[in-house]
């Protein structure tokens, strides 16, 4: 048997197991939510400075969104 954590049918596994539970109707939806979230947050990981301050573009859309 092959070195590692994963071998390719581990994933295979993990698929067949995540349509039983989501369904196939369900598994795009939750496929856009994960990688809209992962868009998110290397947005933001861009958008921040290095020292941990928040960039003057991310900060004025914060304050329209929370201005609503």
């Amino acid at each position: 048997m092959g070195e590692g954590l994963f071998q390719p049918w581990h994933l295979v596994v993990i698929a067949f197991i995540a349509l039983l539970i989501f369904g196939p109707k369900r598994l795009p939806e939750l496929g856009k939510g994960i990688g809209d979230g992962i868009r998110a947050l290397k947005h933001g990981l861009k958008t921040s400075d290095s020292d941990g301050k928040v960039s003057k573009d991310t900060d004025d859309a914060n304050k329209t969104t929370n201005a609503a």
